[in-house]
This record gives C-alpha cells, sequence and structure tokens, in this order.
C-alpha cells in the first residue's frame, strides 16, 4: 500500500504508522458510498484528516468477514492466542511515540496524557495475553450414581465493539484483548471524532500476525453512527456487543440487541460523587481529585462530577482545592510545552459545561476559579472551573458535566452525604476520604456504585473489575475471570457410565 499523506504534518518517526481507511477482512478499503468525512484537531479547529464514511450498507461484509475468520481462529490454542497478544502489545508500545501524536490531535489531550492513556491501553493486551491461558472448565460431583458432571467454556463468536472519543486506544483494546484472548474476532466502530487511533491499532494488529478478518474497523460519521450500529447489533452473526457510552444511546442500543438475545455489556454514563469528611486528609483528598476531575478536560465517566465536603472542613477545603486547581493546571494546545489540560474533543463538550456555570452561577452558586471560555484561541478550550455552594436543583448537579467543572456541595452528616450521593440515576463510581474504618467499610457498602475509590481517585486498572450499576449499565470489562467470561460461552457435559470400578 503506498504511503497515506494526512493533512498536516505528524513528523512521525514511522510514517506507514498513519492509515486513514477501513481495514476490513485484512484489506484497507473505502466505503461503498466513496463518502469521506473530515477529522479535526479541538486544540485548533482545523482539518486533521480525512476518513472513509462507513454506513449500514458495508457491515454485512464486515461481520461475514469476521464469521469466517472465527472459523479459523477459534481454533487456535490459548498459547497460541497469547503469544500473538504479546506481539501486539509490544508493537504498540514500540510505537507509543507515534500514537501519542495521533492521540493528541485526535482528542485534544495533552501529550503527557496521551502517553498514560497508551501505557494504560497496553496494560490489557498484556493482561488478557495471560487471561487466554487461564481459561477453565471445572467439574462437579453428582447426586445420581454414574454420572459424571463437567463444563467446557469456548468462544461466543463475532463481536462489536461501539467505543467513545475520550479515550479511543484503551478503549478499544480493553474489549479488543479480551475478545482475541477468549478467540473471538472482532469488529470495532471508533467514534466520528477519533477513528485514526482504532485503525492504527488494526495496522499493528496486522503487523503482529493477526489473520485477515479477526480485527476489523469500520469509521462512520455521526450521521451514520446509528444505522451502522444498529445493523450490527441486529447481524444475525454478530454475537456479543460491547459498548461505552452515554445512557440514551446504551438503551438504545439494548433494544437492538434483544430480538436477537444478544450477550450485551454496557458501560454507560456517570455522575459520580466525591466525599471529604471532616477526619481526612486534606492534601490527599486535593491530590487525588484535580486529576481525577481535570483529566482530559474532565472528559471521563468516571471523574469526580459532585463533590460532597462536611461543613467542618468546608471553607479550607474549598479554598486548598482552588488555590492547587489554579497552580497546578495550565489549559493548552496538547503539543505545547507546559499544558496540563487540553481542549474538550467536541465543541458541543464547552457549550454545556458554559451553561453549567451559568446556570450554578443564577442559582447561586459561587465561582472560586475559572469559570468562562478561554479567549484568544480557536481551539475547544474551558477553564478549569470549581464552583462552591452548589445545591441539588442545578445542572452541575442532576447531569454528567464531562467537562472541567467542579461543583462543591456542603454537607453535616454521614448519612446525608450518603443520601444526597445516591441521589442520581447513575452508579458508576464512588469516592470517599475519611480515617475512620468503620465508616470507610459503611460507605462501600452503602455509596450505590459499581466501584468505589476508597481514599483514591483511581478506580481503572487492567486486574480491577470495571463496570457500573444501575442507569451506568451491567458487566464487567478487565479484572480476573470476569471479563473474559463475557466473550465465552460455558457448554455443560452430562456423561452416564457403566459399572464400578
Amino acid at each position: 500500500m503506498a504511503e497515506v499523506k494526512s493533512a498536516i504534518n505528524l513528523n512521525l518517526k514511522h510514517p506507514e504508522l498513519f492509515r486513514d481507511k477501513a481495514y476490513v477482512n485484512g484489506q484497507w478499503i473505502e466505503a461503498k458510498s466513496g463518502e469521506r468525512f473530515d477529522i479535526i484537531d479541538p486544540g485548533s479547529n482545523q482539518k486533521f484528516a480525512s476518513c472513509p464514511d462507513m454506513a449500514a450498507e458495508d457491515v454485512d461484509e464486515a461481520v461475514q468477514a469476521a464469521q469466517a475468520a472465527f472459523q479459523v481462529y477459534r481454533t487456535f490454542t490459548p498459547r497460541a492466542r497469547a503469544d500473538l497478544l504479546a506481539k501486539f502489545d509490544a508493537l504498540i508500545r514500540e510505537h507509543k511515540d507515534d500514537l501519542a501524536i495521533i492521540l493528541v490531535y485526535e482528542t485534544g489531550k495533552p501529550l503527557a496524557e496521551a502517553y498514560g492513556e497508551i501505557e494504560y491501553a497496553a496494560s490489557f493486551t498484556r493482561w488478557f495475553a495471560g487471561e487466554a491461558e487461564r481459561i477453565q472448565g471445572t467439574t462437579f460431583p453428582a447426586s445420581i450414581p454414574g454420572r459424571r458432571i463437567f463444563t467446557i467454556k469456548q468462544p461466543i463468536g463475532v463481536t462489536a465493539a461501539l467505543v467513545p472519543w475520550n479515550f479511543p486506544i484503551a478503549m478499544v483494546l480493553r474489549k479488543a484483548s479480551a475478545a482475541l484472548a477468549a478467540g473471538c474476532t472482532i469488529v470495532a466502530k471508533p467514534s466520528p471524532e477519533t477513528p485514526l487511533s482504532a485503525i492504527t491499532l488494526a495496522y499493528l494488529a496486522e503487523k503482529a500476525g493477526y489473520p485477515k478478518g479477526v480485527f476489523n474497523v469500520m469509521p462512520t460519521t455521526l450521521a451514520n453512527t446509528p444505522a451502522l450500529s444498529e445493523a450490527l447489533c441486529k447481524h444475525p452473526l454478530v454475537k456479543k456487543v460491547s459498548f461505552t457510552g452515554s445512557t440514551r444511546v446504551g438503551k438504545i442500543l439494548s433494544a437492538h440487541c434483544a430480538d436477537g438475545l444478544k450477550k450485551l455489556t454496557l458501560e454507560l454514563g456517570g455522575n459520580c460523587p466525591f466525599l471529604v469528611f471532616d477526619d481526612a486528609n486534606l492534601e490527599q483528598a486535593c491530590d487525588a481529585l484535580i486529576p481525577l476531575k481535570f483529566r482530559h478536560a474532565g472528559q471521563a465517566c468516571i471523574t469526580a462530577n459532585r463533590v460532597y465536603v462536611q461543613r467542618g472542613i468546608y471553607e479550607r477545603f474549598s479554598l486548598l482545592l482552588a488555590s492547587k486547581t489554579q497552580q497546578q493546571i495550565r489549559v493548552g494546545h496538547g503539543l505545547a510545552k507546559g499544558t496540563t489540560m487540553g481542549a474538550l474533543t467536541v465543541r458541543s463538550g464547552v457549550d454545556k459545561v458554559a451553561a453549567q456555570v451559568e446556570d450554578a452561577v443564577r442559582r447561586g452558586a459561587r465561582v472560586l476559579a475559572g469559570g468562562g471560555r478561554v479567549a484568544g484561541t480557536e481551539g475547544y478550550f474551558f477553564e478549569p472551573t470549581v464552583v462552591a455552594d452548589a445545591a441539588p436543583g442545578m445542572r452541575v448537579a442532576q447531569e454528567e458535566t464531562f467537562g472541567p467543572l467542579l461543583a462543591l456541595f456542603p454537607f453535616d452528616t454521614e448519612e446525608e452525604a450518603v443520601r444526597a450521593a445516591n441521589d442520581t440515576s447513575m452508579g458508576l463510581a464512588s469516592y470517599c476520604f475519611t480515617k475512620n474504618i468503620d465508616r470507610m467499610w459503611r460507605l462501600f457498602e452503602n455509596l450505590e456504585a459499581g466501584m468505589i475509590g476508597l481514599n483514591s481517585g483511581n478506580s481503572s486498572a487492567a486486574e480491577s473489575p470495571f463496570g457500573g450499576i444501575k442507569d451506568s449499565g451491567f458487566g464487567k470489562e478487565s479484572g480476573k475471570d470476569v471479563a473474559i467470561n463475557e466473550y465465552l460461552i460455558t457448554k455443560t457435559g452430562t456423561l452416564t457410565i457403566e459399572g464400578q470400578y
């Protein structure tokens, strides 16, 4: 294939890494329609590249290719699948410098965060390379004489991965690594804002030696996303769907999968509370909260959205947090030296944060830091913002912000804090800071979320099961056994034998 030229000079160490076509059945292809769409650098609002606009009419070819590949790939031994993942992992790490640059231009995040995402993403290829050889069946003692009962686990089949734009490399690999370790093939649909990351991973998977049809990537526009996603969900050969995104879309996809009784994993929105008690180490709480909130400009599902602070330390903590935010956060283009917070990935995100700040101030909140758009730039920038004296009726309390806005709410008692924290339809993650071990255990049990940070602001790791409850979805990604089981079926064998021995 001829070298592809991007619309800007990326200065990649390995220019052949850049790809701007769909990857289906081991081929770099255009959409049947011939249409393409632009990719925009959020840090400058300039065209970055373009990709094929795949549509519903392109789905069957990709799924058929994945199904044909599955018939062969399912027979690979666990050791062979582990070896392929290990080669894939090594190539990702080898090309991390180029991957990071592509990631900055796609998402707007700072270069240091791009490297962090790649390291986090590669933790899944490494973890699931080990998990591939740990898939085990079971035997059970039978209640009836002469009977033997046992189980085996087998890959479920073709899987579809529908991934978001905020962590486009990590979210593809968290799903793909588990699927590939299990022996499944995959069709990935990246977000319209960030398709190049997934396409680059397809190129590295090809270099690692995956057979054609095992790993497929279909970029598409926002306009074609609903129909393409529906076609994937409803295709009779797709046996498993994994989606990370909004609760609204997750419910739509769940309905699409219902008729075919598809196995489904949904990692949906969050409105995550962060509780700080009088006996907490305030420095520790601040130092955990700032990166949790302002990483990727607040565009993470597990970021703190509502911060509840006990009244005895409320003013002191508020001032400490505002001061640290102003001192530590430097807004700029992701490739600019000294940038610690980049642009929001989509322009509408800036508008949403501005509207939430305006609503909070109108209802009596105080702005302690930031509060406005960043002037003098064409990029999608908003200041890191801290508002105090937030109240339950404000939009910032009721909506997932997905931007660099942090709201502080005072509380008096533990019961009041727990009640407020749980007063949401979401249940992805919650965080609490206290040095009272009895309280810590009560909070672990009483906070309604799938993941609880206990004096910690980090709830995500390859070895840790990731997923929520309530309207934040169901199923787990990553972790021991549970994640790979999402891509396996269990068969039970019952054997009757004659004679005694």
